[in-house]
């Protein structure tokens, strides 16, 4: 029993395919929109969405690579993906109210 509750906690392997697949679309919209966002002296209503992502990303690279932590760093890299996505969403859904007015 001792030995299946170590092997549980063992090293992953592939801990890193989580964080890079969320890492690789998430990153550059995140560069995008604090350039976008931040120019104007400040990142407004939609900063917290975007620092929150900055977090979550991170956090999903830092965590340790044990097995037992797999779901937690899925769940990190899948919230900061969203996080992303969420002002860029946002900003092409006021375009489209904007633009249809």
């Amino acid at each position: 029993m001792i030995a299946d509750d170590a092997q549980g906690d063992a090293y992953h392997p592939t801990w890193w395919k989580a964080p890079l697949v969320a890492t690789v679309p998430g990153l550059p919209i995140l560069v995008f929109e604090y350039v976008l966002l931040g120019a104007e002296d400040g990142l407004g209503f939609l900063g917290g969405a975007v620092y929150w992502a900055f977090g979550l990303l991170v956090l999903s690279w830092v965590l340790p690579h044990r097995r037992s932590l797999q779901p937690l760093r899925v769940t990190a890299a899948v919230s900061g993906l969203g996080c992303a996505v969420l002002p860029l969403v946002m900003l092409v859904l006021l375009a489209m109210v904007w633009s249809s007015a």
